[in-house]
C-alpha cells in the first residue's frame, strides 16, 4: 500500500489521552473560531427526509408525516419537525480539542424562528463560544465544550438557532470511578409492559392536530399530555441513526479515519476493523470502557423526543419558539422514557401570548434523564394579541453560555 494510501496505525481500543492544562487552554483559544461542517448528512428538505427523520424519533404527527394533512393546514404544505437539522449535523458534538479524551452530548438550547418546508435547503454557521472547567462524579476532571449553530436557508433566511453543549471525560477515569456498578438492563412485569405498550399506541389520539388551543384556556401549573419511549432497542438506535443519515460505511470510514484517525480505532470484536470511538452507543462493550453499563442513546433523539412531547400538546396552530433539553443520566438499552410536562408560565410579551412550559423525562426507576423547558407562542381569544405565523418576530434573548 502507497504512503498516500495508507492508514495511520490505530490501537485495538480508543485512545485514553488525559485532560491537561495545556489541552483547556488551548480550547479556550478556540473560543470564536467558525468550525467546518460535520457532514452535512441531511442538506435538502423533503417529503422523504422529513418522515424518515420522524421514523428515526418516533414522531407520530401528522403534520410532519402526511403531505395531504399538511397542505390542508395553515401552512399549507407539511413541515419538518422543529429539530430537523439535527440530521445535518450535531450541535455541541465533541468535535474540536481534546484529542482521545471521550465526549457526551450534553444538551441543546434551541430557539425557533420559521418552520422548515419541503423545498428548502439547510446551512448552518457554528462557532466555538465558551469551554468551562467542572468536576464530574464520572471522570473527576471534566470540561464542558459550547459551541453556537445558526441554521439558514438557501436565501440565508435565519431558521433556528441553537446553544449546543458536551462534555468531555478521561475514558480510564471514568471507567474507574465504578459510578453506574449495579445498574443493569431492567426486567419488566407484565403490568407495566402493558401499560408502556398502552401509552405507546394511544400516543396518536391524543396528538392535538387541528384542534386549536387557545391562550385563555390554558392554567397555570396543569399536567401536559405525557409520552413514552421505550424500552430502548437496538432497533430503535439503528432507526435514529436511518433517519439522521448517519450510515457511512467501507472506504467513506476508511477515509475519515485517515483525516481523523484519534477518532478511530481497530476493534477485535470487528476482526479489527475501524470503528468510530462513538460505537458505545451500539456496542455494550464499548460503552463499558468509558463507565456507561450498556449501550445508551443519542443525545440528539432525546431533545427531540422533548420537543415531540411539546408538539403533540400545543396542535399545529401555536408556535413552538424555544426548546432546551439537558441530558443528566445515561439512557441504558431496556430503559424506558417517560416525557411529562406542566404549565409553568402564561404570559404575554410583545403583543404575542406565551406560555413556558417545564419539561423532563425520567426513566422506570423513577430517576431524573432530561430537564428542560419550552416556550409555546399560542393562538388568543383577544384581538389585541398578535396572531401566531412564526417566531421571527419575537425575541427571547437567550444568553449565550450558562
Amino acid at each position: 500500500m502507497s504512503e498516500q494510501n495508507s492508514i495511520p496505525k490505530m490501537d485495538s481500543r480508543p485512545p485514553e489521552a488525559r485532560i491537561t492544562d495545556e489541552s483547556i487552554a488551548a480550547a479556550k483559544e478556540m473560543v470564536g473560531t467558525i468550525l467546518r461542517p460535520e457532514g452535512p448528512f441531511i442538506q435538502d428538505v423533503t417529503v422523504d427526509t422529513i418522515r424518515t427523520y420522524c421514523n428515526g424519533i418516533g414522531d407520530l404527527n401528522p403534520l410532519y408525516r402526511d403531505a395531504e394533512y399538511g397542505r390542508r393546514s395553515r401552512y399549507a404544505s407539511i413541515i419538518a419537525h422543529p429539530t430537523l437539522p439535527m440530521a445535518y449535523g450535531y450541535i455541541g458534538r465533541t468535535r474540536w480539542g481534546f484529542s482521545g479524551v471521550h465526549g457526551f452530548l450534553a444538551g441543546n438550547d434551541w430557539e425557533f424562528f420559521q418552520a422548515w418546508r419541503p423545498g428548502q435547503r439547510m446551512n448552518c454557521i457554528e462557532r466555538v463560544v465558551g469551554v468551562e472547567e467542572k468536576t464530574s462524579k464520572l471522570s473527576g476532571r471534566m470540561v464542558l465544550q459550547y459551541t453556537e449553530a445558526l441554521w439558514l436557508n438557501q436565501d440565508d433566511e435565519l431558521m433556528a438557532r441553537t446553544l449546543g453543549w458536551c462534555t468531555r471525560h478521561e475514558r480510564r477515569a471514568s471507567r474507574e470511578s465504578g459510578k453506574h456498578t449495579g445498574v443493569k438492563t431492567h426486567s419488566y412485569t407484565v403490568e407495566e409492559m402493558e401499560k408502556i405498550d398502552e401509552m405507546v399506541l394511544n400516543e396518536p389520539n391524543r396528538i392535538r392536530g387541528t384542534k386549536v388551543r387557545y391562550w385563555q384556556d390554558v392554567k397555570e401549573g396543569e399536567e401536559i399530555d405525557s409520552i413514552v419511549r421505550g424500552p430502548l432497542t437496538a432497533m430503535d438506535l439503528k432507526g435514529f441513526n436511518v433517519g439522521v443519515g448517519r450510515g457511512l460505511t467501507h472506504g467513506l470510514v476508511l477515509q475519515n479515519a485517515k483525516r481523523h484517525p484519534g477518532h478511530y480505532f481497530r476493534n477485535p470484536e470487528a476482526g479489527g476493523g475501524i470503528e468510530y470511538t462513538g460505537i458505545g452507543h451500539l456496542r455494550a462493550s464499548q460503552a463499558g470502557t468509558v463507565g456507561v453499563p450498556s449501550a445508551y442513546d443519542y443525545g440528539p433523539g432525546r431533545v427531540s423526543w422533548l420537543t415531540t412531547l411539546v408538539s403533540n400538546w400545543m396542535g399545529d396552530s401555536a408556535f413552538l419558539k424555544r426548546l432546551r433539553g439537558e441530558l443528566r443520566r445515561f439512557n441504558i438499552v431496556g430503559d424506558t422514557m417517560w416525557l411529562k410536562g406542566k404549565v409553568a408560565k402564561k404570559y404575554v410579551k410583545d403583543g404575542y401570548a406565551l406560555v413556558d412550559l417545564e419539561i423532563w423525562a425520567e426513566n422506570q426507576r423513577g430517576e431524573l434523564t432530561a430537564p428542560g423547558l419550552a416556550t409555546v407562542m399560542l393562538p388568543s381569544k383577544d384581538l389585541t394579541h398578535k396572531p401566531v405565523v412564526d417566531g421571527s418576530k419575537l425575541d427571547l434573548e437567550l444568553p449565550i453560555v450558562r
